[in-house]
């Protein structure tokens, strides 16, 4: 992503807060809809930032990400309580909750890009980082890794019996992610996929 993502570091962080908002809201929502009322219930569909605070992954960590230029911005709010026990079909329902986080920040992207492109250019300094920074969170939270979304997507997908055998993994995510993911040494192949995919995508919506 680009440099002026950085321009303005309250508004990164304001674009950030609000961008993983919408992505728990999303999946609380889905939720709701496919019979699980558990984050309706426990005040979770909302917009207010008081029920979606983490200090640490809203705040804490995108903040020192800035003041130390990484060249990624990224963050999390408190997971939405799911219960697969309500849900009518626990493993169909669960993919399309998982997949329903990234699906709205990627839609939130989008909005913005064409409010972008009929014109509201005065906004653009708000516009671009909401671009920039929904569109990485979306693919990021795509890769197959416990906790993130892509793993309950792919063990969704997968025939029972493997599906069994990948939640096996789930055990071992949190190693998984700093191996792949955030290497203490060095450089991170995966995560420079997920830059270029995203990075293909913001370009596409903001020519």
């Amino acid at each position: 992503m680009s440099g002026s993502l950085f321009n303005s570091p309250i508004i990164s962080l304001l674009c950030l807060f609000f961008a993983v908002i919408i992505h728990e809201v999303a999946h609380g929502w889905v939720a709701d809809r496919l019979g699980d009322p558990t984050a309706r219930i426990s005040g979770r569909l909302t917009l207010n930032p008081l029920a979606h605070i983490d200090v640490i992954g809203s705040i804490v960590v995108p903040f020192f990400l800035i003041i130390t230029g990484s060249p990624i911005l990224f963050g999390w709010a408190k997971p939405v309580p799911i219960d697969p026990y309500n849900l009518r079909n626990p493993r169909k329902d669960q993919t399309l909750i998982s997949l329903a986080g990234a699906m709205a920040n990627l839609f939130l992207a989008s909005f913005c890009a064409l409010l972008l492109f009929l014109g509201a250019t005065s906004l653009r300094g708000i516009f671009i980082p909401m671009i920039q920074i929904n569109v990485f969170l979306a693919i990021f939270n795509l890769i197959p890794i416990y906790p993130l979304d892509g793993f309950k997507v792919v063990e969704g997908l997968l025939s029972e019996h493997a599906a069994r055998q990948w939640h096996q993994l789930e055990s071992l995510g949190y190693i998984m992610l700093f191996i792949f993911v955030f290497p203490l040494f060095g450089f991170s192949p995966l995560l420079s996929i997920v830059y270029k995919i995203a990075n293909s995508i913001i370009t596409f919506l903001i020519p």
